[in-house]
């Protein structure tokens, strides 16, 4: 599957900067997203693996390996080697240089620290997602599976199933331990099946840090690195000057319905049809998607609630627009008192209330029920 939207989000960076990160969770395609790019280039490549024992062995002398290169330079899972960033700054500040620089790693920029203190103005982030409805449009297997490529394109939804259980085991066991971080594998698998019961709602660091027997620092610090290395999202709350006591801890969402639907233990579409996690499934996919669509960074996104029950689920700041979406599993969503309250008080230029499948119509003057196919086109 060619991924024209990303390709040319990477394009455009490359306009702008020397080097461009393609940052996103293991086995997304970022690899093959490369390979895509490279492809379309008419220069000289050269590509790095960073699993690959040979070439990483070449990176013990950095600077002998990479100084020589022309052209385009591919390095892949950087977060191998963080101390490259400083190198890279060297080298893409050279009089006259004409080399690029490709990076692909496997956690975000709060993680790989060193990249945006050491090449801040020289480096352009893509945030590449697993497969989208937009890429897809077969909205229940990709709701089901989700976007992972291996397990979408899986032969049956129990092939999809065991490689999704293989992969959160490989996370777990490897791919952290990769990143520098010592905890063991068994406690984080357990505070990420827990985050299970959390999935789009507000999140209680008390709560969760009893419920573990731990402090509520170390809470913080185990979401902090599934959200770093793209498992979970934090949505932080939106605060208005409003006299009503407005929610200030963020809600969380898994990214990948596929690896929550691991998590729950819904081993068929009929489970999850009948499972009590059903909304709060179809509200963290249809966030995602709503998300992507726009290109928001985490910085233009948040919810917002108040302690007298009015809520939106998702607010988008961007480009000088306030877009408030609310996400309904119902054959027939209705206005309620809440989006009223959201659409006067945070001074919204309109609400859509994505829901699975219908037409299109209105509920109020600028809060319109639409079906998130429609709304992705």
């Amino acid at each position: 599957m060619k991924r024209n939207d990303f390709l040319n989000i990477v394009k455009k960076q490359f306009r702008v900067h020397p080097i461009v990160a393609i940052l996103g969770p293991r086995q997304c395609g970022k690899t093959t997203l490369a390979r895509m790019f490279v492809k379309e280039k008419k220069q000289t490549v050269t590509y790095f693996d960073l699993e690959d024992p040979g070439d990483l062995i070449q990176f013990d002398t950095p600077k002998l390996a990479l100084s020589s290169l022309k052209g385009l330079v591919v390095i892949d899972e950087i977060q191998r080697k963080e101390d490259l960033f400083p190198l890279l700054r060297v080298l893409v500040d050279r009089p006259k240089n004409k080399t690029k620089f490709l990076i692909l790693g496997s956690a975000s920029r709060d993680l790989l620290r060193q990249s945006s203190e050491s090449l801040a103005g020289r480096i352009g982030f893509v945030e590449l997602t697993p497969f989208t409805l937009k890429e897809t449009g077969k909205i229940s297997r990709l709701w089901f599976r989700g976007g992972f490529p291996r397990s979408y394109l899986a032969r049956s939804n129990e092939d999809s199933r065991e490689w999704r259980y293989s992969y959160i085991t490989t996370f777990l066991e490897r791919d952290i331990p990769n990143l520098g971080i010592h905890i063991p594998p068994n406690t984080l698998r357990r505070f990420w099946t827990m985050l299970a019961h959390y999935h789009a709602n507000i999140f209680n660091f008390s709560e969760f840090g009893r419920s573990m027997g731990t402090a509520d620092t170390t809470i913080r610090r185990y979401l902090d690195i599934l959200s770093g290395t793209f498992m979970i999202r934090q949505l932080n709350p939106w605060f208005e000057n409003l006299k009503k006591r407005q929610v200030k801890a963020p809600k969380i969402y898994f990214r990948d319905s596929g690896i929550f639907h691991s998590f729950i233990g819904t081993f068929s579409k009929q489970e999850l049809m009948g499972h009590p996690k059903l909304g709060a499934s179809w509200e963290g996919f249809a966030l995602e998607e709503v998300i992507c669509f726009h290109d928001a960074k985490p910085e233009d996104c948040f919810f917002w609630a108040t302690h007298n029950g009015a809520e939106l689920d998702l607010l988008i700041i961007k480009y000088g627009k306030r877009l408030g979406f609310e996400f309904k599993y119902a054959d027939a969503p209705k206005l309620t008192r809440s989006m009223k309250i959201a659409m006067d008080n945070l001074q919204l230029d309109s609400i859509s209330v994505i829901y699975p499948e219908g037409k299109t119509f209105k509920l109020d003057e600028k809060i319109t029920a639409i079906p998130l196919e429609s709304y992705l086109k």
